[in-house]
């Protein structure tokens, strides 16, 4: 019984070594490029969006909110900017769109 459950523990081994070294197995770390990131360089270095008066800087935050609870308060540097529609003035957040249902959050 002890050498069919070693033989088995083996094979286990050998299957999931062998599918990782296939490359079978996990796609490895993802490195994105600048030409794959879903956002304009200048969000990312932090510059700011000027609104109202004043300017708006990205946070770390990226929010999960549905589309159909924003609307669109402008556009800067070609990329629109979002309010959700719950907000009033003097508004808390702006937003750029990050993915679907995922919004940047900028702040003053």
């Amino acid at each position: 019984m002890r050498n069919f459950l070693f033989s088995g523990l083996i094979m286990l081994t050998v299957v999931v070594a062998g599918g990782c070294a296939t490359g079978k197995g996990s796609e490895g770390p993802v490195i994105l490029t600048a030409a794959q990131l879903s956002e304009p360089a200048w969000i990312r270095n932090g510059d700011g969006i000027p609104f109202e008066g004043e300017e708006w800087f990205p946070t770390d935050e990226v929010e999960s909110i549905l589309d159909t609870e924003v609307y669109q308060a402008g556009t800067y540097r070609d990329v629109q900017f979002y309010l959700e529609k719950t907000d009033v003035r003097p508004f808390d957040r702006v937003y750029t769109r990050f993915a679907k249902n995922r919004y940047r959050a900028f702040e003053q």
